[in-house]
């Protein structure tokens, strides 16, 4: 059967039953507008009658009960001044209504749904990923990966350079042009997404279309699962939980369906923040409403994260010049993560920084092996923003890249570098918190300690450097 027919049967039936009650209440004094009405209805009826003799004789009966339902509506449309005649009919037209739409949920069969997943950066979908995969192996689902593109945003807030990373996706997962598939005529029973921040963001926008929004408009469930993974706190430590307000009260936390986060801790700080924004803004206690939309069942970036393992992950032949030693053993891999959020907050230190890890790691190659993945967002923050010591920046990239004794990762795929790393060294982010859940000994590093060496094994006992 035609995926949403039997949905879009019902919405019809509905709407002529609307009709009939707005007849009721109005006779006997039926307005002009009526006769458009009862048109309208003849139409839908026609609509749903031509679609059911397709499937021939099995579903005759209906038919015909609809071409009496017309013959019904023809009768009160030329005995709009007869009041018990029009009530009469009324009344058997409500019963009809009700027998056909119950015989069409139990006789007809159930539609395929279809399920549309939008990832805008193909390093994020991780966040969709497993999900998908159930979707797909769904026998009575259609799912659909659909990358949209994406903008660098001016200081001034315009659009600059457009991105479009559809051909960075794993081979096995099937791309969908997002010029290819129809929103408002297929209407997905659901759509996925992984970036809440519509407009709101200052450094990249996904096209306007994609805004959560206008997504509204062609499903019936809009759900947000965040691009990110949280450390864990205490939903009654209020100092932490201030900290993460802003990735609570977000365009697409708010215009979603539902909204899926990692944990039920991180529920429960999601509703207690979504309720006193809401309190304090139209004063009203919401909190029913936004305990139903959370729901705690975790991320799918740990399952990639978990499931992701060494022996199977590609290993460019580059890499491997700088991870093999000269017996074909492998070096110790640290993974070194640098983050917008450090950059803003750190400007000047956070170059120095980066400058002194890499002296320190550049002296130890021969036994440790540094991958460097920076945040994909830096070189876009530092122009978007205007960021003072960009060209520092990016003479300490280039200057990393010349020498080759490291690896520099600016892959889609986040979940190689973990799986290779033995340790991650670098600033606190959600990376932290899947290197964990997968074992990997984390080391936080201190933007205000420099011009120290690695003292052997002491460095992997402390927490920060």
């Amino acid at each position: 059967m035609e995926r949403c027919k039997k949905k879009n049967i019902i919405n019809l039936i509905n709407k002529m039953s609307e009709a009939n009650d707005a007849v009721m209440k109005a006779v006997p004094a039926l307005p002009e507008k009526f006769t458009d009405v009862f048109a309208q209805c003849q139409d839908a009826a026609f609509e749903i009658g031509t679609y059911l003799e397709t499937f021939g004789e099995q579903y005759r009966s209906m038919v015909e009960e609809l071409e009496d339902y017309c013959e019904k509506i023809y009768q009160m449309s030329i005995a709009t001044s007869e009041e018990n005649t029009c009530r009469k009919l009324s009344k058997k037209i409500r019963k009809q209504l009700s027998r056909l739409q119950s015989r069409i949920q139990q006789e007809m069969p159930e539609d395929r749904k279809e399920v549309v997943f939008l990832p805008y950066k193909a390093s994020m979908w991780d966040s969709l990923e497993s999900v998908w995969r159930a979707a797909d192996e769904d026998e009575n689902t259609d799912a659909y990966v659909i990358p949209i593109p994406y903008y660098d945003k001016n200081p001034d807030g315009s659009f600059r350079k457009e991105h479009y990373e559809g051909d960075l996706y794993p081979v096995d997962v099937p791309i969908t042009g997002y010029d290819e598939y129809d929103f408002e005529n297929r209407r997905p029973d659901m759509i996925f997404i992984h970036n809440p921040y519509d407009n709101m963001n200052y450094v990249t926008s996904v096209h306007p279309f994609f805004y959560s929004e206008n997504l509204k408009r062609f499903t019936d469930q809009l759900i947000y699962i965040p691009y990110f993974v949280l450390g864990e706190i205490d939903p009654d430590n209020e100092a932490a939980v201030k900290g993460m307000e802003h990735f609570c009260i977000t365009q697409g936390v708010i215009h979603a369906d539902k909204v899926i986060v990692q944990s039920e801790s991180m529920k429960k700080i999601y509703v207690n923040v979504l309720t006193d924004f809401m309190k304090k803004n139209i004063g009203q206690d919401t909190r029913e409403y936004w305990d139903r939309k959370i729901l705690g069942l975790g991320s799918p970036k740990f399952d990639k994260a978990v499931n992701t393992r060494k022996e199977d992950v590609d290993v460019p032949e580059e890499w491997l010049k700088v991870i093999e030693k000269e017996d074909g053993s492998w070096k110790k891999v640290i993974f070194y993560n640098t983050t917008v959020q450090a950059l803003l907050d750190h400007r000047e230190k956070m170059y120095r920084k980066i400058r002194d890890v890499l002296r320190v790691f550049k002296d130890n190659q021969k036994e440790v092996a540094l991958l460097w993945r920076p945040h994909p967002l830096i070189e876009a923050t530092i122009r978007s923003m205007g960021l003072e010591g960009g060209e520092e920046y990016r003479e300490i990239v280039e200057t990393y890249l010349t020498e080759g004794w490291g690896i520099y990762d600016d892959t889609a795929d986040l979940d190689r570098a973990i799986a290779l790393s033995d340790a991650y060294y670098g600033d606190g982010s959600s990376v932290v918190e899947l290197c964990r859940e997968r074992g990997v000994p984390v080391m936080i590093q201190n933007v205000e300690v420099v011009g120290e060496r690695i003292q052997g094994r002491n460095v992997s006992r402390k927490t920060s450097r």
